[in-house]
């Protein structure tokens, strides 16, 4: 897979009132659970949820989670939470951004790093399970072919 076939997904949430802290500020440990969001959106465009992973034999943990808060997400306002996979050939890393959905300010920005543990053993992968570059390519398949100057990131 190269630079142009990274697999992006993104979804919007309006920021509800019970995320908010007394400013109308997205409490900063909310911005884990849009990740979350964000990452499962990505798993399920790739068939390769967490429910497939550990059906396939496979769990995996985040050992890594990263976080630039750029400016604060309000109350009641749109925001866009994108993941992109960016590394899937001895872990997951995948890039994230939060960014205001009418202004396209980016608001938050960071990544999570995810290994592959066999479940039978409890041990780590040191290499992606055959399953994942297989959902990897199926999923590719089934994309239209974007050029290189199409391409958002």
């Amino acid at each position: 897979m190269t630079k142009t076939q990274l697999v992006t997904v993104s979804l919007e949430r309006k920021i509800p009132f019970y995320d908010v802290d007394s400013m109308d500020i997205v409490w900063h440990g909310h911005y884990v659970k849009y990740f979350e969001d964000a990452r499962c959106e990505l798993l399920d465009a790739l068939d390769y949820n967490y429910q497939t992973m550990r059906d396939s034999g496979f769990g995996f943990p985040v050992v890594d989670l990263r976080i630039k808060y750029v400016r604060p997400a309000l109350f009641n306002r749109t925001v866009r939470i994108e993941a992109t996979l960016e590394e899937w050939e001895v872990r997951l890393k995948i890039a994230y951004r939060i960014v205001d959905a009418d202004t396209n300010e980016v608001l938050t920005k960071g990544y999570t790093v995810q290994v592959a543990v066999d479940l039978s053993s409890n041990e780590m992968c040191f290499a992606m399970p055959d399953v994942l570059a297989q959902k990897l390519a199926a999923y590719h398949k089934q994309q239209p072919t974007t050029p290189a100057s199409e391409n958002p990131r």
